[in-house]
């Protein structure tokens, strides 16, 4: 066209690269963002196995510890929160150090490393419930030093640990049978749980009726 400049004719140089940088700067801004690492790249799949809680599996105390009673296992859990101060599911080295003094077997710094060492299975420095169960696992084994913090712990708690369990079966039959005893046992105590609830509620019932045949006596 008759309109253009001689250099815009010729193709400057300087006009060119102007133009070249305009078009870059318009594709820029069509465009999104960097895409940056996926849920499935190797950086992503790090902060998603790295959270809390990521991975854990379900631990059910009366499947796994089947050599100590349901009302062993209540005793155990009933203490295990007593002295989870941070309610977080965990006894740390305080929390320990807590515990131990009010059970009146106070430890060194040292002593409570070792006691948590002993069961802390995933080497997170802290007692989860499972590894709290280990403690009395060990002590009704006879595998805790009677000298050792984790004795003094299992022997101060005042629960009862005496027990027949299957760690002691000497062939995979007598496992069985103990097995077998055991899933008895656990049928047996809740039968005689709903049997108590049973009997409660039948009495409160009959307390009921009685208050209400008192109040219509009272009526006449």
């Amino acid at each position: 066209p008759a309109g253009r400049s001689g250099a815009e004719r010729r193709g400057h140089p300087g006009t060119m690269a102007a133009a070249a940088a305009a078009e870059e700067l318009a594709g820029r801004r069509g465009r999104g963002p960097e895409p940056g690492p996926g849920p499935g790249s190797p950086a992503g799949r790090a902060g998603a196995e790295g959270s809390p809680g990521g991975g854990r599996r379900v631990f059910s105390p009366a499947g796994e510890f089947r050599e100590f009673s349901r009302r062993q296992l209540r005793d155990m859990e009933r203490l295990f929160r007593q002295y989870d101060a941070g309610k977080d599911g965990f006894i740390d080295l305080m929390e320990l150090k807590l515990m131990m003094e009010k059970l009146g077997a106070p430890q060194t710094h040292l002593g409570l490393k070792n006691m948590i060492k002993e069961v802390d299975e995933d080497l997170d420095s802290k007692l989860s419930f499972r590894e709290f169960l280990l403690i009395f696992r060990k002590a009704a084994a006879g595998e805790l030093q009677e000298d050792s913090g984790l004795h003094a712990l299992a022997r101060l708690s005042e629960i009862d640990v005496s027990t027949e369990g299957v760690k002691g079966a000497k062939s995979f039959f007598e496992a069985k049978v103990q097995a077998i005893h055991d899933a008895s046992r656990f049928e047996e105590e809740i039968k005689a749980e709903q049997e108590e609830k049973k009997k409660q509620a039948e009495e409160l019932k009959q307390r009921k009726a009685a208050f209400k045949e008192l109040q219509s006596t009272f009526k006449q």
